[in-house]
């Protein structure tokens, strides 16, 4: 290998700076010129000579002015250019100009060194340096085709040559300026990485010693930043029962070596800008299988000058009951610690001032305080309840233990409702700890507690409302019913024959009111059907616009794919007019009503867990304006009977305790949402029906039978039983009418003695379901012994499933809702005897 210095540079084709072309040029114009002065003769050639001696003296003279100037050197090259050729010849790296064929027009001395040349004139190209190593040959390849490109490229080569070290070479190839014999060249630069690399080889094999050195340490090492562990070491992954091939990061977290909340007082330290922070623990950890490992713990932590938390140095020592039995003491601390730490309740000591000494593992999940930190206890809460802590405190640190606990609530929207325990810690005990805290997270509690007070009040509330209604069933029975006695013995000419038809249309009104009760308390007659709610909101969308007016703007957002429900399609489309006419009125001035309907999967039902909504397939219903909203106190009670906040004359109050009634007894839920002066949101989760065999076998059509005039006269024996007198009078008269025999009776026990005198002449039983001494379905038990043919229709104001559920198994009797029209009446009954015919 030739050894060259700056001051000889390997080889240099560029000095040669003239031109053989423009020499032969000027030597056959000087040949020229003397053999025409030849031709023209002395006499004619002396001006000419003259002539040509005048211009090569004015050239010396400019060449004179130029060579003082500066600007003409003879044999000295420029400065600069000298300057620029010092600085690449001493360059560390390899450099050389080849021009377009190939040839190397300048190479500076570390070029020389690592291709080896020997002699000035012996540089090669780095084409033909390394045909014989196919990678570096495909290397220099790309880069040729770079160059071709005009891309300024790099590649690093591995070179193998049999009988001497292993090289790294970078080689790079950019395009230079425009070459002086035409053409543009090439600059290729050559590095040598061999010792680079081999430092780093060195330092990677002595970071894999250290790792093997970490790994099989007796003690156990992870790091962790944000909860997640980024290492972990095997000594540590072999106690804790898993498997180091399988690790990976990400694949644990913190909490999944550190069972409860004892993660927070690895996750939860509080931060020091610019400073470092080391905690000593006793914790128990969580191993693959279940089980435990009793370890002490130092968990070392760095923050950066904004308080943002680097990754953990978490070093581990196994705490087994062997190493604990050489020292009592210190297992005791061990045994106290895994108590102290795995307790449900979070607890807390403070010193006389009220700051935190010592905090457990669930004070830490729930408040943040840690021990060391200092914080005051009465910190820890906000609000009005924070001055009943503070005076808790002050009592429990001069030995006085409060009377009752603190209850806390935190004043933000969704905050904590905490009680607190104070004792006080007796003299000598404890040198700083001046008493003991222990809290109880009661949020939960506080909101069942909440939820329950307001079930049992809707419930109590819904009792009052049935037992409202039924008996305003009976005496609406008995105005509509002899309303049409009236009617059918006057003619509209009468003068009192609008007088009754204004009674029994009052009566039909206050029937409504006594049906919107029935529905809150949950006691109306329902006919559920199996429902696509995508077509019913399309039908209902043109009478929901007419209801709507101008003003109002609907969009409706229906799901794709909904399940089916079951449920009325009445009482359903009452429910959404009621909420539709409730949101027009909450939007006075105008605004936007949006109805959306989606499937809601059971797993995403815990989205609605504050709604109560079970872990099922549902439906939703959801029906949202921009109106006033409701203010928060009086959102509990808009469900409730009767209860308005429209002026009197413009609502019953009884809409959205329909729509309450009506949701429950279909078994759905309902969740109402709203923020004054932005809105409400009425949610309607009505759960997915799954259809039986039965339903999913093909039906036979069968054709409807031609109606014919209606016959409303009949014969036969009738036993009504009754203890209304007003219904009954109405009833026994109206069936008299239409021929036939009635026999009455106020209470069951009554019926039993009025069936037992006529023996087997009753046809027909027409019984209320609530009476005193003895009920209807109690009576249908007994006729059930002697006389299981005997059919039996019963009268109630309350719904037929509130009462069925009493009846023997596949009992067969009739269902005449109150209040009823004498034409309702007679048809019931002509209905049964004609099956009984």
């Amino acid at each position: 290998m030739a050894h060259s210095g700056p001051d000889d540079p390997t080889i240099n084709r560029l000095e040669i700076g003239g031109s053989i072309r423009l020499v032969l040029v000027v030597a056959l114009a000087l040949v020229g010129a003397v053999a025409s002065l030849l031709v023209l003769g002395r006499g004619k050639a002396d001006p000419w000579i003259i002539g040509l001696l005048t211009g090569f003296a004015v050239i010396g003279v400019f060449a004179l002015f130029a060579y003082a100037t500066g600007l003409l050197r003879f044999g000295a090259p420029d400065s600069r250019d000298e300057l620029a050729r010092r600085i690449v010849d001493s360059a560390g790296e390899g450099m050389s100009l080849v021009d377009p064929l190939g040839r190397v027009l300048y190479a500076n001395p570390r070029y020389c060194e690592i291709t080896g040349a020997a002699e000035a004139q012996e540089a090669r190209p780095v084409e033909r340096l390394f045909t014989s190593d196919p990678d570096a040959s495909e290397a220099v390849y790309r880069l040729s085709q770079g160059i071709r490109e005009g891309k300024a490229l790099s590649e690093e080569v591995r070179i193998a040559v049999p009988g001497q070290p292993v090289r790294w070479l970078r080689l790079s190839a950019r395009p230079a300026v425009a070459d002086p014999r035409g053409g543009k060249a090439t600059v290729w630069t050559m590095s040598d990485l061999t010792r680079e690399r081999e430092r780093q080889e060195t330092a990677f094999l002595e970071l894999q010693h250290a790792i093997d050195y970490l790994d099989h340490a007796p003690a156990g090492f992870f790091s962790a930043a944000g909860g997640a562990i980024h290492y972990i070491n095997a000594t540590l992954v072999d106690w804790l029962g898993y498997d180091l091939a399988e690790f990976g990061p990400g694949g644990l977290t913190v909490a999944d070596l550190v069972p409860g909340p004892a993660a927070a007082l690895l996750t939860n330290i509080a931060p020091v800008p610019g400073g470092v922070r080391t905690e000593v623990l006793d914790l128990d950890l969580k191993r693959r299988n279940g089980q435990t490992l009793p370890a002490r713990i130092w968990h070392r932590v760095a923050f950066a000058s904004d308080g943002t938390p680097g990754a953990s140095r978490t070093l581990v020592v196994s705490r087994t009951r062997e190493d604990n039995a050489a020292d009592p003491a210190r297992a005791a601390e061990v045994r106290f610690a895994r108590f102290f730490h795995n307790s449900p309740i979070a607890i807390a000591t403070v010193d006389g001032e009220g700051r935190i000494v010592r905090a457990n593992a669930e004070f830490a999940r729930h408040f943040g305080g840690r021990e060391g930190e200092r914080r005051r206890i009465a910190d820890v809460v906000t609000g009005a309840s924070r001055a009943a802590l503070e005076a808790a405190v002050a009592s429990a640190v001069t030995g006085l233990a409060p009377e009752a606990p603190v209850d806390t609530t935190d004043g933000r929207e969704g905050g904590r409702s905490v009680r607190f325990y104070l004792s006080p810690v007796q003299d000598g005990e404890s040198g700083s700890e001046a008493a003991i805290v222990y809290a109880i997270d009661t949020t939960e509690q506080r909101a069942l507690e909440a939820q329950f007070a307001q079930s049992q009040k809707m419930q109590a509330v819904g009792q009052l409302a049935g037992g409202v209604a039924h008996d305003f069933n009976n005496v609406l029975t008995a105005i509509i019913g002899y309303s049409d006695l009236l009617l059918a013995n006057s003619r509209p000419t009468d003068p009192s024959f609008q007088d009754v038809m204004q009674i029994k249309q009052n009566a039909n009104r206050a029937a409504g009111l006594v049906r919107q009760l029935l529905a809150f308390s949950r006691r109306q007659t329902l006919r559920p059907q199996v429902l696509s709610l995508g077509e019913v909101m399309s039908d209902l969308s043109m009478l929901l616009r007419r209801l709507l007016g101008e003003t109002i703007k609907l969009e409706v957002k229906e799901g794709r794919d909904l399940w089916p429900v079951k449920a009325d399609l009445n009482q359903f489309e009452q429910v959404i007019i009621n909420l539709a006419v409730n949101a027009r009125d909450a939007m006075p001035e105008g605004g936007a009503l949006t109805i959306r309907t989606a499937n809601v999967p059971a797993v995403d039902a815990a989205r609605y867990a504050e709604a109560g909504l079970p872990p099922a397939d549902h439906v939703l219903v959801e029906v949202a304006d921009n109106g006033t909203g409701i203010p928060p106190g009086i959102i509990d009670k808009i469900f409730e009977p009767f209860f308005s906040t429209k002026e009197v004359g413009k609502g019953t109050g009884l809409g959205l305790s329909t729509v309450y009634g009506i949701v429950k007894q279909t078994g759905g839920t309902l969740q109402v949402e709203s923020e004054v002066g932005r809105g409400s949101v009425f949610r309607v989760f009505l759960p997915r029906h799954v259809p039986d065999m039965l339903e999913l076998a093909p039906k036979v059509v069968e054709p409807e039978p031609q109606p014919k005039s209606a016959d409303l006269t009949g014969r036969g024996t009738l036993l009504l039983v009754e203890d209304e007198d007003a219904v009954r009078a109405f009833a026994a008269r109206a069936l008299a009418s239409r021929g036939y025999q009635v026999l009455e009776a106020a209470s069951g026990v009554e019926a039993l003695e009025v069936l037992a005198k006529h023996g087997g002449a009753v046809d027909l039983v027409l019984s209320d379901v609530v009476m005193p001494e003895m009920d209807g379905p109690t009576l249908l038990r007994e006729l059930s012994r002697t006389r299981p043919d005997i059919k039996v229709i019963f009268m109630s104001g309350y719904a037929e499933e509130a009462f069925a559920k009493n009846l023997p198994e596949g009992a067969d009797f009739g269902f005449l809702p109150k209040p009823f029209t004498l034409k309702q009446l007679i048809e019931a009954v002509k209905k049964s005897m004609g099956r009984s015919e």
